[in-house]
Protein backbone atom coordinates (compact mmCIF):
# COMPACT_ATOMS: atom_id res chain seq x y z
CA UNK A 1 0.00 0.00 0.00
CA UNK A 2 1.31 3.43 -0.97
CA UNK A 3 0.20 6.64 0.69
CA UNK A 4 1.33 10.15 -0.14
CA UNK A 5 0.66 13.73 -1.13
CA UNK A 6 0.00 14.66 -4.76
CA UNK A 7 2.16 16.85 -6.96
CA UNK A 8 0.14 17.51 -10.10
CA UNK A 9 1.56 18.20 -13.55
CA UNK A 10 -0.10 18.63 -16.93
CA UNK A 11 0.24 16.91 -20.30
CA UNK A 12 3.48 16.19 -22.16
CA UNK A 13 5.94 16.30 -19.27
CA UNK A 14 9.14 15.38 -21.09
CA UNK A 15 12.36 13.78 -19.90
CA UNK A 16 13.86 17.27 -20.34
CA UNK A 17 11.35 18.56 -17.78
CA UNK A 18 12.21 15.65 -15.49
CA UNK A 19 16.01 15.83 -15.93
CA UNK A 20 16.90 19.29 -17.31
CA UNK A 21 19.58 19.07 -20.02
CA UNK A 22 21.68 21.86 -18.49
CA UNK A 23 22.50 19.42 -15.65
CA UNK A 24 23.51 16.63 -18.03
CA UNK A 25 27.04 16.75 -16.55
CA UNK A 26 25.49 15.30 -13.36
CA UNK A 27 24.28 12.11 -15.10
CA UNK A 28 26.98 10.11 -13.32
CA UNK A 29 25.92 11.60 -9.96
CA UNK A 30 22.22 10.86 -9.82
CA UNK A 31 21.65 12.06 -6.22
CA UNK A 32 22.91 15.50 -7.32
CA UNK A 33 20.83 15.39 -10.53
CA UNK A 34 17.77 14.44 -8.42
CA UNK A 35 18.08 17.82 -6.67
CA UNK A 36 16.85 19.33 -9.96
CA UNK A 37 14.12 16.79 -10.80
CA UNK A 38 11.14 18.42 -12.56
CA UNK A 39 12.32 21.95 -11.71
CA UNK A 40 11.56 23.12 -15.26
CA UNK A 41 7.92 22.09 -14.78
CA UNK A 42 7.67 23.32 -11.16
CA UNK A 43 10.68 25.14 -9.66
CA UNK A 44 9.48 24.35 -6.11
CA UNK A 45 9.10 20.60 -6.66
CA UNK A 46 12.70 19.47 -5.97
CA UNK A 47 12.86 21.58 -2.81
CA UNK A 48 9.51 20.46 -1.41
CA UNK A 49 8.95 16.86 -2.55
CA UNK A 50 9.00 14.43 0.38
CA UNK A 51 9.56 10.66 0.50
CA UNK A 52 6.35 8.88 -0.38
CA UNK A 53 4.85 11.75 -2.38
CA UNK A 54 3.03 10.90 -5.60
CA UNK A 55 3.27 12.53 -9.03
CA UNK A 56 -0.02 12.85 -10.93
CA UNK A 57 -0.05 14.02 -14.54
CA UNK A 58 -2.05 14.17 -17.74
CA UNK A 59 -1.23 12.55 -21.07
CA UNK A 60 2.12 11.40 -22.41
CA UNK A 61 4.23 11.63 -19.25
CA UNK A 62 7.93 10.98 -19.94
CA UNK A 63 8.05 11.74 -23.65
CA UNK A 64 11.33 12.70 -25.26
CA UNK A 65 14.74 11.11 -25.04
CA UNK A 66 15.13 7.59 -23.74
CA UNK A 67 17.44 8.61 -20.90
CA UNK A 68 16.99 6.10 -18.12
CA UNK A 69 18.06 8.56 -15.45
CA UNK A 70 14.68 10.39 -15.75
CA UNK A 71 12.70 7.72 -13.82
CA UNK A 72 15.76 7.03 -11.63
CA UNK A 73 15.94 10.58 -10.28
CA UNK A 74 12.18 10.58 -9.65
CA UNK A 75 12.72 7.48 -7.53
CA UNK A 76 15.83 8.95 -5.82
CA UNK A 77 13.79 12.07 -4.96
CA UNK A 78 11.53 9.76 -2.95
CA UNK A 79 8.45 9.69 -5.18
CA UNK A 80 6.57 6.46 -4.49
CA UNK A 81 4.42 6.30 -7.63
CA UNK A 82 3.53 8.20 -10.80
CA UNK A 83 -0.07 8.21 -12.01
CA UNK A 84 -0.87 9.62 -15.45
CA UNK A 85 -3.48 9.34 -18.16
CA UNK A 86 -0.78 7.90 -20.42
CA UNK A 87 2.99 7.41 -20.51
CA UNK A 88 5.59 7.55 -23.24
CA UNK A 89 6.48 3.95 -24.09
CA UNK A 90 10.22 4.05 -23.31
CA UNK A 91 9.74 5.96 -20.05
CA UNK A 92 7.16 3.35 -19.00
CA UNK A 93 9.58 0.49 -19.65
CA UNK A 94 12.50 2.28 -17.97
CA UNK A 95 10.43 3.04 -14.87
CA UNK A 96 9.47 -0.60 -14.30
CA UNK A 97 13.03 -1.69 -15.05
CA UNK A 98 14.27 0.43 -12.14
CA UNK A 99 11.35 -0.40 -9.83
CA UNK A 100 9.32 2.81 -10.04
CA UNK A 101 5.57 2.02 -10.09
CA UNK A 102 3.42 3.71 -12.71
CA UNK A 103 -0.36 3.62 -12.92
CA UNK A 104 -2.50 4.66 -15.86
CA UNK A 105 -5.78 6.30 -14.84
CA UNK A 106 -8.06 9.25 -15.48
CA UNK A 107 -6.44 11.89 -13.25
CA UNK A 108 -8.93 14.74 -13.77
CA UNK A 109 -10.51 14.39 -10.31
CA UNK A 110 -7.17 14.44 -8.45
CA UNK A 111 -5.77 17.83 -7.40
CA UNK A 112 -2.40 19.00 -6.15
CA UNK A 113 -2.06 18.47 -2.42
CA UNK A 114 -4.63 15.66 -2.25
CA UNK A 115 -3.70 12.68 -0.10
CA UNK A 116 -3.85 9.36 -1.97
CA UNK A 117 -3.75 5.75 -0.87
CA UNK A 118 -2.89 3.29 -3.62
CA UNK A 119 -3.26 -0.47 -3.81
CA UNK A 120 -0.92 -1.32 -6.69
CA UNK A 121 -2.03 -4.95 -7.05
CA UNK A 122 -5.72 -4.08 -7.35
CA UNK A 123 -5.12 -0.79 -9.15
CA UNK A 124 -7.30 1.09 -6.67
CA UNK A 125 -6.56 4.77 -6.01
CA UNK A 126 -8.32 6.25 -2.99
CA UNK A 127 -8.34 10.04 -2.83
CA UNK A 128 -8.55 10.43 0.95
CA UNK A 129 -8.96 14.21 0.64
CA UNK A 130 -12.07 13.96 -1.54
CA UNK A 131 -13.36 10.59 -0.33
CA UNK A 132 -13.48 9.12 -3.82
CA UNK A 133 -12.08 5.96 -5.34
CA UNK A 134 -10.60 5.62 -8.83
CA UNK A 135 -9.65 2.52 -10.76
CA UNK A 136 -6.41 2.35 -12.70
CA UNK A 137 -5.35 -0.11 -15.33
CA UNK A 138 -4.03 -3.08 -13.31
CA UNK A 139 -0.30 -3.76 -13.41
CA UNK A 140 0.34 -7.23 -14.92
CA UNK A 141 1.53 -9.82 -12.34
CA UNK A 142 5.02 -10.14 -13.84
CA UNK A 143 5.57 -6.38 -13.69
CA UNK A 144 4.38 -6.43 -10.05
CA UNK A 145 7.13 -8.98 -9.36
CA UNK A 146 9.69 -6.63 -10.97
CA UNK A 147 8.51 -3.84 -8.66
CA UNK A 148 8.56 -6.09 -5.61
CA UNK A 149 12.12 -7.17 -6.45
CA UNK A 150 13.23 -3.53 -6.92
CA UNK A 151 13.59 -3.56 -10.71
CA UNK A 152 14.97 -5.84 -13.40
CA UNK A 153 18.58 -5.95 -12.17
CA UNK A 154 17.51 -6.92 -8.66
CA UNK A 155 15.01 -9.41 -10.13
CA UNK A 156 17.78 -11.17 -12.08
CA UNK A 157 20.11 -11.11 -9.06
CA UNK A 158 17.37 -12.66 -6.93
CA UNK A 159 16.23 -15.34 -9.39
CA UNK A 160 19.40 -15.87 -11.42
CA UNK A 161 17.42 -15.35 -14.60
CA UNK A 162 14.55 -13.43 -16.13
CA UNK A 163 11.54 -15.35 -14.71
CA UNK A 164 8.30 -14.52 -16.49
CA UNK A 165 5.91 -16.99 -14.86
Amino acid sequence: MIRGKVWKFGDNISTDHIAPGRYFHLRTNLPELAKHVLEDADPEFPKKVKPGDIIVAGNNFGLGSSREHAPRIIKIAGVSCVIAKSFARIFYRNAFNIGLPLLTADTDKIDEGDELEIDLEKGIIKDLTKGIELQSTPIPPFMMRLLEDGGIVEHIKKHGDFKVD
